[in-house]
């Protein structure tokens, strides 16, 4: 059984960097079948894909992102991770890791984001 499970931030406040870890077991990150992506649930504006990392390590992120996101892994503890800088309230949410590139099999619970002072 494949599970993720994302870190808690707590509170981010604006213009600070908001770091996920994304601890995957059941599949290794680097098995070469799947990407692993974030996604979130931004009120107001539905769900959005944030990037991804690939088996390779190659990551890909969303173009309305790319400035202030960065996805990374460590292999040796099969977790990848999401930074996005510069938050703003705007970046408040429910934030998802999850395995796949397109169909997305498996998700994580989600953690909640919120960008606050």
């Amino acid at each position: 059984q494949v599970q993720l499970q994302e870190s808690d931030p707590g509170l981010v406040k604006p213009s600070q960097t908001l770091s996920l870890t994304c601890t995957v077991s059941g599949d290794s990150i680097t098995a070469g079948y799947y990407a692993w992506t974030w996604v979130r649930q931004v009120p107001g504006k539905g769900t959005e894909w944030m990037g991804c990392i690939g088996s390779d390590g190659s990551a890909y992120y969303s173009p309305s992102l790319k400035s202030r996101a960065s996805i990374a892994r460590d292999t040796s503890n099969n977790q990848f991770f999401l930074e996005l800088r510069s938050v703003t309230p705007e970046d408040t949410g429910k934030y998802y890791c999850t395995r796949g590139s397109v169909a997305y099999d498996y998700w994580g619970q989600g953690t909640q984001v919120t960008v606050s002072s």
